[in-house]
């Protein structure tokens, strides 16, 4: 009898220039695949950019074939944005704490830290420029990004009118708006950099409009 041991599966592609990963043998686990494509198509995102960014690749680095892939991301583009997404999620996370102005700068300022120092700035950037021309990335980008980020915006506001601490007749998705359109003008439009001062000042002279 031939005793030698079954091969591991080699998935990534030595022509794609990564590094093979190496899975046993068994189906893994559906949820363990997504976070696997979604954490490789996130690294990939950060390391190298969406010039760089294919489905080969990130299927290469999670150790998946392209068709599972594709199986819950019709595009690239429709990848990279929930990859980027479970990337960053935890950072944008939104604070509720009873004191609007403290979580609105709180939130704001952990926005101005991720698209100044770090990689996912640039990343965000090329993602909605991408979404002009992408149509599944700028569904995605309303459906999974921009959409439910802008709806927990305005719960929180929402939440602090109810307390009194937001005039009855302020409508918080315009808050949204003037808030987050200013932070995106100045990523989009570098003329001026997002800094602390700014994140600062622009909470401050809101609040000032919109207090009860």
């Amino acid at each position: 009898m031939d005793k030698t041991p079954a091969p591991t599966v080699i998935s990534r592609s030595v022509a794609e220039g990564e590094v093979p990963v190496r899975r046993g043998r068994g189906r893994r686990p559906t949820d363990e695949v997504r976070r696997d494509i979604l954490s490789a198509a996130g690294a990939l995102l950060l390391d190298e950019g969406m010039t760089s960014f294919t489905i080969e690749r990130v299927a290469a680095r999670a150790g998946v074939s392209k068709t599972s892939i594709y199986k819950w991301w019709p595009s690239k583009g429709a990848l990279a944005l929930d990859g980027y997404f479970a990337t960053v999620e935890n950072t944008l996370a939104f604070p509720d704490t009873g004191d609007i102005e403290t979580d609105l700068l709180t939130q704001l300022r952990a926005f101005a830290h991720l698209t100044t120092d770090t990689a996912a700035g640039r990343v965000v950037k090329e993602l909605i420029g991408a979404a002009q021309t992408d149509t599944d990335l700028a569904a995605a980008y309303r459906e999974h990004y921009s959409g439910p980020r802008r709806r927990l915006a305005v719960e929180v506001l929402s939440r602090a009118q109810r307390r009194g601490e937001i005039r009855a007749d302020v409508d918080p998705r315009i808050v949204v708006d003037q808030l987050w359109g200013a932070c995106y003008h100045r990523l989009l439009i570098p003329d001026e950099p997002i800094t602390e001062d700014f994140v600062v000042g622009l909470v401050s002279n809101l609040m000032r409009g919109i207090r009860s």
